[in-house]
């Protein structure tokens, strides 16, 4: 039984693979085939109205509809990896680098921002599943601790929304040495007192979910995000047998305890206000 299958190039063919809204005019949701103008669907969030699919989501757009009259300020935004392993497999790291800083205009896949949410100074960082894949390298790390720190050293509340296919294996222990940095600072937020709010996007899995994703004091996710450590096609491989109906999707995660609630994008910026009206009193 092989470890890993190399699908063709371009083809999307189930909601695993599908985390990025096409390109043109028309959008097809995924779900139900049914059609809306590419206009419509970003004035709903990138909600497809009738089924409610959620399109993947960049970290900017987030800020923009969640921080009030989408008014933030970007923190770490010179931060860049660099290829300290030389490391290379069908391309050099370096190259891969490169051409996502090209493709997205980001020099990484977190960007760490404050503002006012429903009259609350937050901190909040957010993830990019469009620069390699959301990966946790060192700089990723390092902008999610350094967000986590404004929360603590500023008084703030924290929300992370995560999106990523885990650590990058490209930077090796370097990596798998986040997971363990981001939650130390996160202890650090706990001794301070202040809540931290964990948002699960579609996918959330790797490293991200072992480390500072599962470490909410509430956890929140998208409807039908697929949320795991590994994906279900390795898990599945590795025991060789079938996986549970539904099984590391959100409404499953929250039938047996790992999620507190499941919000529709479109009501989200409510809901955390709400809750942060509760939790700062």
């Amino acid at each position: 039984m092989p470890w890993f299958r190399r699908e063709k190039a371009g083809i999307r063919t189930t909601r695993e693979e599908q985390n990025e809204m096409p390109e043109g005019q028309w959008v097809k949701c995924p779900d139900t085939g049914e059609i809306i103008n590419r206009r419509e669907l970003e004035e709903n969030l990138l909600v497809f109205p009738s089924s409610g699919y959620h399109f993947g989501m960049d970290s900017h757009k987030y800020f923009d509809f969640l921080f009030d009259d989408g008014d933030y300020t970007l923190h770490d935004t010179d931060l860049r990896s660099v290829d300290a392993l030389e490391f290379t497999d069908r391309k050099a790291y370096a190259d891969r680098l490169e051409k996502a800083r090209e493709e997205t205009g980001q020099n990484e896949a977190a960007q760490a921002a404050t503002g006012a949410l429903g009259g609350h100074e937050v901190s909040m960082v957010g993830m990019d599943f469009s620069f390699i894949g959301g990966s946790m390298g060192s700089v990723v790390g390092e902008i999610v601790a350094r967000g986590i720190k404004r929360a603590y050293t500023e008084d703030r509340p924290l929300i992370t929304i995560a999106q990523s296919g885990g650590a990058r294996m490209m930077e090796g222990a370097l990596s798998l040495m986040q997971m363990a940095k981001t939650s130390a600072h996160l202890t650090r937020l706990d001794e301070a007192g202040l809540p931290y709010i964990s948002i699960f996007t579609h996918p959330t899995t790797g490293g991200v979910t072992a480390s500072f994703a599962m470490l909410g004091d509430i956890h929140i996710a998208e409807p039908e995000a697929l949320i795991g450590f590994a994906g279900p096609r390795v898990i599945r491989e590795t025991i060789g047998s079938d996986l549970p109906e539904g099984f590391q999707r959100s409404e499953f995660l929250l039938e047996h305890g790992f999620l507190d609630m499941i919000v529709d994008r479109r009501r989200l910026r409510h809901r955390l206000i709400h809750l942060l009206n509760l939790l700062m009193e």
